[in-house]
């Protein structure tokens, strides 16, 4: 049983939350619970909190990335002990488990770890004693070869629900819920769409592809690592007794629906013309873009390649990161050196751009090439299990869009989805319009 950051937010709350815990255990369930931290961004207890104190120290040095795992764990070690004593004063034993604690192991990458395996023994021995064990969620541990103990590591934004559908694998548990402030995974955003009802069943598949697109109700990796395992996973409200959303495998779904409407925050869109690279260099150029962006961790959306051109679109936050990689950048494309190229990453010359270029000069054919940069989009998506192959739906949804003077710069599409680049002042009023448009109104 997983509570989030607004489950344990208050005195209240985490009482609601005790509840629950309690009635699983008085129905004859051994349960595990799995906190995240207490509040949200701005909340002295919350991760976001605790990063901000130590930026605060010096914005202009970047903090250790293992020292802010440390900071960032400290979070969810609050909540757990803070819920733990909840439960004992509701009359429970308990007991607050860090996730090495719990038998969580990671790799060794700080802030984005990736679960390697768990060992559930301290979880197990817990529960033996007749206590309900309380596990830290976000946080792992990664033991590095020759020295003592383990480096604390957390699994990045969204990881208690990792946390917990990993340990449900490994406990080989009835199930695993995921407790939210929302009644289970709606057909959209209900801050868009007010009464947007909540689907009673969905694929793992879908609920992932959702959690991709910009969801927050669910972490993608819990619902692969539940869908991996077979493990009935649910979405439910700490809040209210709706029976909330179950997670299944496809196979127990109606084929060919809609699902819904989902859509990610502030996008920015970056297209790089080819025209100016020389034809046979352009397979080695467009490899040495991508490399340069999987080596500074950067998510690309919108990924579009042509003959002409490469194009994709990065978060709004991450894209000063991205135009500072790329302005000035040097990409040497053939062994020869006769031609390198060089990239301009804004409409102006910067001062390193135009250095940059005075001293290549002299090497021989620099060829500039201009990014091509797209502020204030957003993307909407439509989701849904084998509906993606029905012929006419890219027509329909692009009509739609098109009709309503909504203006749509690029588009994808996978097996479950597709999605539109669109500006992001028309985002209320596009998922409103693909919402009725599919008659989600009446999904359940």
């Amino acid at each position: 049983m997983k509570f989030g950051g607004t489950s344990v937010r208050t005195k209240e709350a985490r009482a609601l939350a005790a509840l629950k815990v309690v009635s699983a255990k008085e129905q004859g369930f051994s349960p595990v619970v799995v906190v995240s931290a207490i509040g949200r961004r701005g909340e002295p207890y919350a991760t976001d909190t605790l990063i901000n104190l130590v930026r605060e120290v010096d914005p202009t040095i970047a903090p250790d990335d293992r020292e802010l795992d440390l900071i960032m764990s400290c979070g969810e070690v609050l909540s757990s002990v803070i819920f733990a004593q909840t439960l004992r004063a509701l009359g429970h034993p308990s007991m607050s488990l860090r996730g090495g604690q719990a038998g969580i192991r990671t790799d060794g990458i700080y802030g984005s770890a990736r679960i390697l395996g768990v060992n559930p023994i301290g979880v197990i021995e817990v529960l033996k004693r007749g206590s309900i064990p309380v596990v830290c969620g976000f946080q792992g541990v990664w033991v590095q070869g020759g020295l003592p103990g383990a480096e604390l590591t957390t699994l990045g934004r969204g990881g208690s629900d990792t946390t917990a559908s990993a340990l449900g694998a490994a406990l080989r548990a009835n199930a695993v819920e995921i407790f939210t402030d929302v009644d289970g995974v709606k057909t959209a955003d209900p801050d868009f769409v007010p009464g947007a009802p909540t689907l009673r069943r969905v694929a793992y598949d879908e609920v992932a592809e959702i959690a991709h697109l910009g969801a927050k109700v669910l972490h993608p990796r819990a619902a692969e690592i539940a869908m991996r395992f077979q493990i009935p996973l649910w979405v439910k409200s700490t809040f209210t007794d709706d029976p909330g959303t179950e997670i299944v495998s496809k196979e127990g779904l109606p084929p060919r629906r809609m699902t819904g409407v989902s859509h990610t925050g502030k996008l920015v869109y970056i297209q790089v013309d080819l025209d100016d690279v020389v034809p046979h260099h352009r397979k080695a150029f467009e490899a040495r873009v991508y490399e340069a962006l999987a080596q500074f961790g950067i998510n690309l959306f919108m990924i579009n390649m042509s003959p002409d051109s490469i194009g994709f679109a990065v978060s709004r936050e991450q894209f000063p990161e991205v135009q500072d990689m790329f302005d000035a950048l040097v990409l040497p494309v053939d062994e020869s050196g006769k031609t390198i190229y060089l990239i301009q990453s804004g409409e102006e010359a910067s001062r390193a751009f135009s250095t940059q270029l005075k001293l290549l000069s002299a090497l021989g054919n620099t060829q500039v090439i201009k990014l091509r940069i797209t502020e204030g989009c957003t993307m909407v998506s439509v989701v849904g299990q084998s509906t993606m192959q029905q012929p006419g739906l890219f027509y329909k949804v692009l009509s739609a869009l098109t009709e309503a003077q909504i203006a749509v710069l690029q588009t994808s599409d996978s097996d479950y989805s597709l999605s539109c680049l669109i500006p992001e002042s028309e985002l209320r009023r596009a998922v409103s319009l693909l919402h009725s448009l599919f008659s989600l109104d009446q999904a359940s």
